[in-house]
């Protein structure tokens, strides 16, 4: 077996840029419908030849490609208990009534910069980025439809706070994995971070303030958002004892429960009083009309199966609330599959530090080795589709680099997620961005431009680089434990 060439790293990417391109090209948006999975499967199979020319044989590409799957074990269940979620949450009245009394109270003016501040409040509070987008931002998209305001950007609003609490809640795992990976202590790490994600945030709040301001409808429809809450009052029964699934989720979250267990007992729990509290919804959802504990059973059952639909007659109800069921997480699933696969292939037979260890070489000063560091995050989410591995590498491959050069490794923990964690939702077949997509019903790259936190904290992380700000020295060549000073 001999050592990667520049030619053999280069050649996957290539493979990646011609046939993601080529899915993009062809199928637009609908590439994420299939053509985008397949072109990311196929990438993942030029890997595995570049690999035996180098000398490895088949049974050590079957065994990287085990592990990658091994590593997305969490992320499929919490994907499945999603969608499960979502369909049962419609069917037991907890999201329409979400939309019934957030089209009473929010605004369309303010409507962005309330979605974040409210996004990021709840992701702060449980700690998790996808569950706080796959509960709440649902909720806030469907209402944002009823209004008559953007749908896509409230979805880049309902990220941007989902990231921000996600990077500054010490119950989020890719936060203590960061602090973990660097070898700083993990409040250290979020008060450092703090430094980034709250200019970031406000920067967000503020430029969604000005866009709600700018774009909300200049004429409001009382009349048609009447009928819509009548509508919905005469299809659920709406009351704040529907919001009780939501509440119990956000105990377990904060009492550390696993998300995919909570998400999961959320679900059941909202069916058990879905079974009281719509009787009629349940027997009208799988078209019974005998014994009710079956038609409940059933109606739970295949809600969190196949999803909930329904037929109100009013076009914006249906498209809102029909949708969910686990078997709508299984072409992200297929995407996230190939992509971390892909990723995992690259990083084990050495393609990625071929890329890398050049560019850290050509990094003379702190502002290009911040630069350096962001590429590297950046073009591993967008190469190896998952932020795990585009937060893990960069934080073991330049923690040395970084220890060399007299610079606390706080610098880094905090540059790390700033580029690794907040800009993998921004690529379309990244675990994140497929995740975001899915359970939001926007595409990803309608949401992009307004995920504005989510470019906001990489860029400022990179100019404190390169001006010396809340940068924290330590004698060249100490370790994590050294006293850290602020310039």
């Amino acid at each position: 077996m001999r050592e990667p060439t520049l030619t053999d790293a280069l050649v996957p990417l290539g493979v990646l840029v011609v046939l993601v391109g080529g899915a993009l090209l062809l199928f637009g948006l609908d590439a994420l419908d299939g053509p985008l999975q397949v072109a990311l499967v196929l990438c993942a199979m030029s890997v595995a030849l570049v690999a035996m020319r180098m000398g490895h044989r088949w049974q050590a590409v079957q065994k990287v490609s085990q592990g990658a799957m091994s590593s997305i074990t969490s992320a499929v269940f919490i994907l499945l208990a999603v969608g499960a979620l979502i369909g049962v949450w419609n069917l037991s009245g907890t999201i329409p009534t979400l939309v019934y009394y957030g089209i009473q109270v929010l605004s369309p003016s303010w409507y962005y910069a309330a979605t974040a501040l409210i996004c990021g409040a709840t992701a702060m509070s449980i700690g998790s980025s996808w569950t706080t987008a796959g509960t709440i931002g649902v909720g806030l998209v469907g209402v944002a439809d009823m209004l008559g305001v953007s749908t896509s950007i409230t979805a880049g609003a309902v990220i941007s706070g989902a990231y921000l609490g996600d990077k500054l809640s010490p119950l989020s795992e890719t936060t203590v994995l960061t602090a973990q990976m660097v070898k700083v202590d993990v409040y250290e790490h979020i008060k450092r971070q703090a430094w980034t994600s709250v200019p970031a945030f406000v920067i967000a709040f503020v430029a969604l303030l000005v866009i709600g301001l700018v774009k909300s409808p200049d004429v409001t429809n009382p009349v048609g958002e009447q009928i819509e809450l009548n509508s919905l009052n005469g299809i659920y029964n709406i009351t704040p004892l529907n919001l009780l699934p939501l509440l119990l989720l956000g105990f377990l979250s904060v009492r550390k429960v696993p998300p995919s267990l909570a998400l999961i007992c959320s679900a059941l729990f909202a069916g058990l009083l879905g079974a009281f509290l719509q009787p009629d919804v349940m027997r009208d959802f799988v078209s019974g009309s005998g014994n009710v504990v079956i038609e409940s059973l059933k109606g739970v059952w295949s809600a969190m199966a196949n999803g909930f639909s329904i037929n109100s007659g009013i076009e914006e109800i249906d498209q809102l609330l029909s949708r969910g069921g686990m078997d709508s997480m299984l072409l992200t699933l297929w995407l996230i599959i190939g992509a971390v696969t892909f990723g995992a292939l690259l990083e084990e037979f050495g393609l990625i530090g071929r890329l890398i260890d050049p560019m850290i070489r050509s990094a003379k000063s702190t502002g290009r080795l911040y630069l350096t560091v962001f590429a590297s995050a950046l073009g591993l989410n967008i190469v190896a589709g998952d932020q795990y591995i585009a937060l893990v590498l960069p934080s073991r491959v330049f923690r040395v680099e970084f220890a060399k050069r007299g610079l606390a490794p706080t610098n880094l923990s905090r540059l790390a997620a700033d580029s690794g964690t907040v800009t993998s939702p921004l690529v379309p077949w990244n675990s994140c961005g497929a995740f975001m997509g899915a359970v939001l019903g926007v595409a990803t790259f309608s949401y992009l431009p307004y995920a504005i936190f989510n470019y906001a904290s990489p860029a400022l992380s990179v100019l404190y680089g390169f001006t010396g700000f809340k940068i924290e020295k330590v004698e060249p060549g100490a370790g994590a434990d050294q006293p850290a000073s602020s310039t």
